[in-house]
C-alpha cells in the first residue's frame, strides 16, 4: 500500500543527515522531492502545495533534540501534517438512530460497492452484533442483485429479494418496511453505478436518499483511478449529502495518493479502506495508522487487533508460552501460525503493517510469498502427526513419500525444514530477549525471501 510513495519518502530524508539543523538551504531540495514524489502518488496539485507549504513554515529552524538526526526532525513533521491532511483521527459509523439505521452505498460502477457492502455487512454483524439486512436496488444489472445475494449467503446476514422490473425507490422502501417489522438494527442498500456521471444516476441516487434518509451515506471510491477519484468524490458530494468515504482496493495501486487528497477536497472523513478481494477486507482509516505506513514506520496497532480478531485468547496464550519457554515449538505450530497469518489477509497484508517492511523489497507486494505459504501447508499436511511433533524423524525416505504427497520436490522439503528450524532458532532468541536478534532472524523465516 503506498509503498512508492514510502520509498521515496524514505530516501529524501536520508539526504538531511550530518545537518545540526532544519535551515531554508538544507531542507529546499528535500521538500521538491516530497513534492514530486507526492505528484507521482496522483495526490491533488493543490493538496500538495498547501501540504509542502505548511511543512516549510513548520520545519524551518526546527531545533534537532537530542539524539534526532534533522532527517528524523522531518520525519516527524511529516508524520504530524499527512495525519492532518488525511483527518486526524477515525470517524466511525454514525448508527445512532431508531433501528433500523440506513446505510447508502453510493458510487461509479465498478468502484467495489457490492463487495464492500458484504464487507461492511460482516464487520457491524461480528463486530458489533448488530442484525443487517442486506439489498440491492441495481435493477440494471441482475449480476449485482445475484452478488449481493451471494455474499449475504456466505455471511448468514439476511437478504431482501430485488429483480429488474422493480424501482428502485420501490425495492427500498420495501426493504425498509421489512427491517422495521423484523427488527433488523441495520439496512445496507447496495445502489446503482454508472462509468460516468450523468443525470439520471444523480436523479436515482437522490430519490433514494430522500425515501430511506440514510443516517450514512457512503461514497465508495477506486483508489486506483487516482486523480479521478477525488473528481467523482466531489461530483457526489455535491449532489448528496456524503457523510464518509470508502477508498477500495488500496492493495492493488502503488500510487494511492487519492486517500491524501479525497479528504482535504471533499470535507468528509474516509471511514474505511478496502484491501483485497476476501470480505474480511475492509479495515477502519486511521489517518495517524496511515502516516505510519507511508513513512515506513509500520501499523503495528491494526496488527495487534488484526491479531485478537483471528487468534483466540486460549491460542494465543499456548503460543505465548511456548514463546516464552523457548521449548516445544513444532510443525504444528508452525502450520497453526499460516493459518492464522492466511486468516489476517496473507503475507502482503501481514508485512504492508510491519515496520521497516518496504525495505524487505519485493516480497512485501508479491503474491509469490503467499504462493509459498500455501505450498508450506501443503508439506506439513503430508506429514504424520508423529512427525510434526518429531521433525528429526524425517529422514530420506519419509522426505520422499512426503514430497509426493505434496507434489513438490525433496528439495522444497528441506527447504521448509530449514525454515522451520531458523523460526525455531527465532522463538529461543525472543524468549531470552533478543528482540533485535529476533528481528534479523526474520529474513529466514519469511518464505521467499
Amino acid at each position: 500500500m503506498l509503498e512508492n510513495l514510502s520509498g521515496r519518502l524514505g530516501s529524501v530524508v536520508k539526504t538531511l543527515r550530518g545537518n545540526a539543523r532544519l535551515t531554508e538551504a538544507n531542507i529546499q531540495d528535500t521538500l521538491r522531492e516530497v513534492r514530486m514524489a507526492l505528484l507521482e502518488a496522483d495526490v491533488a496539485l493543490p493538496v500538495v502545495k498547501q501540504f509542502v507549504a505548511d511543512i516549510k513554515v513548520r520545519a524551518l529552524g526546527q531545533e534537532v533534540i537530542g539524539s534526532l538526526t534533522p532527517g528524523q526532525a522531518l520525519i516527524g513533521v511529516v508524520y504530524e501534517e499527512l495525519t492532518k491532511l488525511m483527518g486526524a483521527q477515525n470517524d466511525a459509523l454514525n448508527l445512532a438512530a431508531v433501528p433500523p439505521a440506513v446505510v447508502l452505498m453510493a458510487g461509479l460502477q465498478g468502484a467495489g460497492k457490492t463487495t464492500t457492502s458484504g464487507k461492511l455487512a460482516k464487520r457491524l454483524k461480528e463486530d458489533q452484533r448488530k442484525k443487517v439486512l442486506l439489498v440491492s436496488t441495481d435493477v440494471y444489472r441482475p449480476a449485482a442483485i445475484e452478488q449481493l445475494k451471494t455474499l449475504a449467503t456466505q455471511l448468514d446476514v439476511e437478504w431482501f429479494p430485488s429483480d429488474v422490473n422493480q424501482k428502485p425507490v420501490e425495492i427500498a422502501l420495501g426493504a425498509l418496511d421489512h427491517a422495521k417489522r423484523h427488527f433488523h438494527d441495520v439496512l445496507i442498500v447496495d445502489t446503482a453505478g454508472r462509468l460516468a456521471i450523468d443525470e439520471a444516476m444523480m436523479a436515482e441516487i437522490k430519490a433514494l436518499h430522500a425515501a430511506v434518509k440514510p443516517v450514512e451515506t457512503l461514497f465508495v471510491v477506486d483508489a486506483m483511478q487516482g486523480q479521478d477519484a477525488v473528481n467523482t468524490a466531489q461530483a457526489f458530494n455535491e449532489a448528496l449529502p456524503l457523510t464518509g468515504v470508502v477508498l477500495t482496493k488500496m492493495d492493488g495501486d502503488a500510487r494511492g495518493g487519492a486517500a491524501l487528497s479525497v479528504r482535504n477536497v471533499t470535507g468528509k472523513p474516509i471511514k474505511f479502506l478496502g484491501v483485497g478481494e476476501k470480505l474480511t477486507g475492509l479495515e477502519p482509516f486511521h489517518p495517524d495508522r496511515m502516516a505510519s505506513r507511508i513513512l515506513g514506520m509500520g501499523d503495528v496497532l491494526s496488527l495487534i487487533e488484526d491479531v485478537q480478531k483471528t487468534v483466540g485468547e486460549a491460542e494465543a496464550l499456548k503460543m505465548m508460552k511456548k514463546v516464552k519457554s523457548g521449548k516445544g515449538f513444532d510443525l504444528e505450530d508452525f502450520k497453526s501460525q499460516i493459518q492464522q497469518m492466511k486468516k489476517m489477509g496473507g503475507m502482503s497484508a501481514l508485512l504492508d503493517k510491519l515496520p521497516g517492511a518496504g525495505q524487505l523489497g519485493e516480497i512485501a507486494n508479491s503474491q509469490a510469498s503467499d504462493k509459498a505459504v500455501a505450498r508450506i501447508e501443503g508439506i506439513i499436511n503430508a506429514m504424520t502427526p508423529q512427525e510434526r511433533r518429531k521433525p528429526e524423524l524425517l529422514k530420506a525416505s519419509r522426505k520422499r513419500r512426503i514430497a509426493a504427497g505434496a507434489g513438490v520436490s525433496v528439495q522444497e522439503v528441506n527447504r521448509l525444514l530449514n525454515q522451520f528450524e531458523q523460526t525455531q532458532k527465532m522463538m529461543k532468541q525472543f524468549s531470552k530477549g533478543g528482540m533485535a536478534k529476533m528481528m534479523r532472524g526474520m529474513k529466514g523465516m519469511l518464505p521467499g525471501m
